[in-house]
């Protein structure tokens, strides 16, 4: 189980490093122990197996210590996104009936007064604990290494990470032991070259933990035990810094990440002698950054494709496939990893042949065990025989690569963030100026896509596009703020009153080689 990996390690190799993190560093053998003490400090706290505890912060070698410390424990970690704002922060908090809150310096204020709002939860400070408050470091340090009386099976819940929201409000997607670790055993026994990992590699963890591509790209450092260097967030010239510095070996970037890199003017001068692959995927990679990163960066470049829902990745297009000509294959998500099945459905679920599109489908041991108290949507997104509906639209080839060309779902991908319309829609909605909104994804250059607002004013109102953005901006993340807001005099709809959003964003995506970006 995924608490069992820092044994395993400290018993072949305990003074090898697992986690390096702004200058501290810590051996195998100190991560088993600390994560004993971790999981021993979650039980006296009152956190027992089947309970919940959150993450508020940016990425720091302290999450992976509680994560695995809670899996001893039986116990389930949610991250939050820490770039939601409190109102969102404080939903997830309160629907995952979190017992303890951890948090780093940066948002302690939220994480505070989530604490006071919400009756039951107690917060424990990583870093710059207040009075009265408990730190993280001597929470921890009041108790012993000792093993932990708890036998975790594949099917418990380790991790519950919360996705967009078709209705509005975000889903805890429960991935298990088994979700997380079978497909890292399939991957690992059938000897894949990219996917060769040894005590000499060094991984490095950029993207956030809130996200599979954080929390999961960590754990295969660790359960390949190899050496992750933890970043505290995305910076460009720190990764930079690090690729030359710390060695790093392979790395997972998001195409709007890579394209930042890039520019930066050191990208052309950095030594990228020890970089064997980098991994890309969460959305689309337009073609010339294909290119222009395979040139400078001279390694390995793997795409893979998942979500959320799938414990992460679940196709790859292999650097043999990776071609600095605009072959067809380019286009492709690559094929099924080890031990993953995919179809294509027909909108009665049969599957269809291949070179005709339908609904991706997929099925493997990484699928989630369904949504936290919403069965209705898990019904609909788990099929009684296994498969997992994605909501993406594409095709598979006579060969067995898989196309992706649209979206069901009314989703929007943005810097590697997920934004659903309906999340949006209901916070504008509340805007005194607005009778009807519909939020769409228009192209942008650098995040691939941006969040659209159309907006029905009402009767008599006047509506002053920045006076909404600046509206908005305290009560929804970032990310899901629209950059552009139109002002019509009705949206379009069907026979049955639907908002026609592929109507709305035609006009902006006839350029483009695919109505998603």
């Amino acid at each position: 189980m995924l608490g069992d990996i820092p044994g395993h390690f400290a018993r072949r190799q305990p003074d090898n490093v697992a986690l390096s993190f702004e200058g501290r560093t810590t051996t195998y053998a100190a991560l088993e122990r600390q994560t004993s003490q971790v999981a021993r400090a979650l039980l006296a706290s009152g956190a027992g197996p089947g309970d919940r505890i959150c993450y508020l912060g940016k990425n720091t070698d302290l999450y992976f210590e509680l994560l695995l410390g809670a899996a001893k424990a039986g116990v389930t970690m949610v991250p939050i996104n820490w770039r939601l704002a409190p109102p969102e922060a404080a939903y997830i908090a309160r629907n995952a009936e979190a017992r303890l809150l951890f948090s780093t310096r940066e948002f302690l204020d939220t994480a505070r007064a989530l604490s006071r709002e919400i009756s039951g939860i107690t917060l424990i400070p990583l870093e710059d604990a207040g009075p009265g408050e408990p730190a993280y470091a001597a929470w921890r340090d009041a108790h012993g290494p000792g093993p932990v009386d708890h036998a975790a099976q594949p099917s418990d819940i380790v991790i519950q990470l919360y996705t967009s929201g078709t209705t509005g409000h975000p889903k805890g997607a429960m991935l298990s032991h088994g979700n997380l670790l079978v497909p890292l055993a399939a991957l690992a026994e059938a000897g894949i070259e990219w996917n060769r990992w040894g005590p000499s590699d060094i991984g490095l963890v950029a993207m956030p933990v809130a996200h599979i591509s954080g929390t999961g790209w960590g754990l295969v450092g660790l359960y390949n035990g190899s050496k992750s260097v933890v970043t505290r967030e995305f910076d460009p010239h720190a990764v930079l810094d690090f690729i030359e510095n710390e060695k790093i070996t392979k790395l997972f970037m998001v195409p709007s990440a890579m394209q930042i890199v890039l520019s930066d003017p050191r990208a052309r001068t950095v030594d990228y002698s020890r970089l064997r692959y980098i991994l890309y995927g969460a959305s689309p990679i337009p073609p010339p950054l294909l290119r222009e990163g395979m040139e400078v960066f001279g390694c390995g470049f793997v795409q893979n494709y998942g979500m959320t829902e799938t414990a992460g990745s679940v196709t790859a297009l292999v650097p043999e496939d990776h071609s600095l000509e605009d072959v067809p294959r380019m286009k492709s998500a690559g094929k099924p990893l080890p031990g993953v099945e995919i179809a294509i459905l027909d909108p009665q679920g049969r599957p269809l042949p291949p070179g005709q599109s339908g609904e991706i489908a997929t099925r493997s041991p990484a699928n989630m065990a369904g949504y936290w108290r919403m069965p209705e949507a898990t019904a609909a997104a788990l099929t009684p025989d296994g498969w997992l509906r994605t909501g993406d639209a594409g095709y598979l080839d006579e060969d067995g690569y898989l196309y992706i060309h649209d979206r069901i779902k009314d989703m929007i991908i943005s810097g590697g963030e997920n934004v659903y319309p309906a999340e949006v829609e209901k916070v504008l909605s509340d805007h005194p100026q607005i009778a009807e909104v519909a939020v769409i994804g228009v192209p942008h250059p650098k995040w691939g896509e941006a969040v659209k607002a159309v907006v029905v004013p009402r009767p008599g109102a006047g509506i002053d596009p920045a006076e909404i953005i600046a509206w908005a901006r305290p009560r929804i993340a970032g990310y899901k703020l629209p950059k552009s807001v139109d002002v019509v005099a009705s949206l379009p709809r069907n026979a049955s009153g639907k908002i026609l959003r592929r109507e709305l964003r035609a006009p902006y995506w006839e350029e483009q080689i695919r109505p998603i970006n």
